[in-house]
């Protein structure tokens, strides 16, 4: 489920989405109305950026990223896909259900896919 958000008074920032993102999930838990397993995606045009810090990473898990290497991995220095996590040595994707781990230490830059 993907939910667009703006802020009125200010630009729309990770913490609006956040806020957002454990309110509707609660909401959304509580009321029991999706039956199955769903991905909760808040996204807004104030953030699309780069991602660089651990609590960004865990903000936007679930979101479509680009992640860009140094040198290959497995044949590519482009990987898009589905932010599953960041730990100590690899970046995690999800493309089309398969779970791709990116070293850390090729990782130049990940950045959130801007959206049309």
């Amino acid at each position: 489920m993907r939910v667009d958000i703006r802020n009125l008074e200010q630009d729309t920032s990770l913490d609006d989405c956040e806020r957002m993102s454990r309110a509707l999930e609660a909401a959304l838990d509580a009321a029991d109305v999706i039956p199955d397993a769903y991905v909760l995606e808040i996204s807004s045009p104030g953030i699309s950026r780069s991602l660089t810090t651990d609590r960004e990473f865990i903000s936007f898990k679930g979101f479509p990223v680009v992640v860009m290497t140094s040198a290959p991995h497995d044949g590519q220095t482009t990987w898009t896909g589905q932010l599953l996590r960041r730990d100590e040595t690899a970046l995690y994707l999800s493309q089309k259900g398969r779970s791709i781990a990116i070293p850390r230490q090729l990782i130049t830059k990940v950045q959130l896919v801007e959206r049309a």
